[in-house]
């Protein structure tokens, strides 16, 4: 199952990387232009992601090369190359910036106040200053929000029955990640009211990450929350790692990291949100303003639980819980 899972992966990786090839030779004029701004990295998981809404769009008719053409652009984790990104989809004239991630939300939202934004997703433009509302974003914004920040609350009581008296919280945060203090705040916030203590390390690069880590242990930190990074999410497999070799329990919002070895993940159904960007898109291909269309929330939301990583932690998991989960990892 593995093999087949893999061989999957790399051919799906391959074809939408070859994609744009095709879509370069179309006419200019001929077809919609889109452009795909991401800010993390196109591994298999994040392609899974965008392929949600490539066949989303091919559903509605859209089938790139031939009646769409799709610019994408890749940060690789660098938030720092996301404006000079946004900068060529914007020379290429495309009518739409597909924003997968905040630090890419904040970016296009910078560069353009004319060409439509839909978000696929990215964190709350009403915390960011983007739109004054979800219901009525009245700019050229709008999309999915994944709530990732207001999943703060059961991502820590998950933790909190683990913890038992280890009440110190570490909390891993990227400060060029757009959107990170909002989470930091909303992590704070909901930590105190439990009782937790909560203590913040920095890394904005990956060399950091063990600096990290390592005041981690220094400071008897007793479980381990993350903020959403594109750095971090390129390197979740090494976060996992770390965490690991401190014994820290790691809860995350995106279940990616679940599966990388962190010990659990709650948070939306990404493939989901992707698929319903798609609607956004041909709406307003079709003559749709962005300020007229509501951002909409996930309904859909899975806890995932790695009992393989529980065991090296020495962590038994409550009943209750493995009977919540949607995936359980052995």
């Amino acid at each position: 199952m593995t093999v087949i899972r893999a061989a999957l992966a790399a051919a799906l990786a391959v074809a939408l990387l070859a994609a744009p090839l095709a879509a370069e030779g179309q006419p200019p004029g001929k077809v919609p232009r889109i452009g795909l701004l991401d800010d993390s990295t196109p591994d298999p998981a994040r392609l899974a992601w965008w392929d949600g809404f490539l066949r989303r769009m091919a559903e509605l008719g859209y089938v790139d090369g031939q009646t769409v053409a799709f610019e994408r652009r890749w940060a690789r984790g660098e938030v720092k190359r996301l404006p000079g990104l946004t900068a060529e989809l914007l020379a290429l004239n495309v009518d739409i910036i597909v924003t997968a991630g905040t630090p890419a939300l904040v970016a296009a939202h910078a560069a353009t106040t004319t060409i439509p934004i839909v978000i696929a997703p990215g964190g709350d433009p009403v915390e960011l200053g983007i739109v004054p509302s979800l219901a009525r974003p009245g700019a050229n914004v709008t999309g999915v929000t994944s709530l990732a920040a207001d999943l703060t609350t059961k991502r820590l009581e998950f933790l909190r029955e683990l913890l038992s008296t280890r009440a110190r919280l570490a909390v891993l945060w990227d400060p060029d990640s757009g959107g990170a203090r909002v989470a930091i705040r909303e992590t704070q916030a909901t930590a105190g009211r439990m009782g937790l203590q909560v203590r913040t390390y920095a890394a904005r690069t990956p060399a950091e990450l063990l600096h990290a880590f390592s005041a981690m242990a220094q400071d008897r930190a007793g479980g381990l929350d993350v903020a959403p990074s594109p750095m971090f999410f390129t390197e979740r497999h090494r976060i996992a790692d770390l965490a690991l070799k401190q014994g820290l329990p790691m809860m995350v919002g995106a279940r990616e990291y679940a599966e990388a070895g962190a010990l659990a993940s709650y948070g939306a159904d990404y493939v989901d949100l992707f698929r319903r960007v798609a609607a956004y898109v041909d709406r307003i291909l079709k003559g749709a303003k962005p300020a007229d269309l509501p951002i909409e929330q996930p309904t859909t939301f899975h806890l995932v639980i790695n009992l393989k990583t529980a065991r090296a932690l020495g962590l038994t998991i409550p009943q209750s819980l493995l009977l919540r989960a949607d995936q359980v990892i052995q």
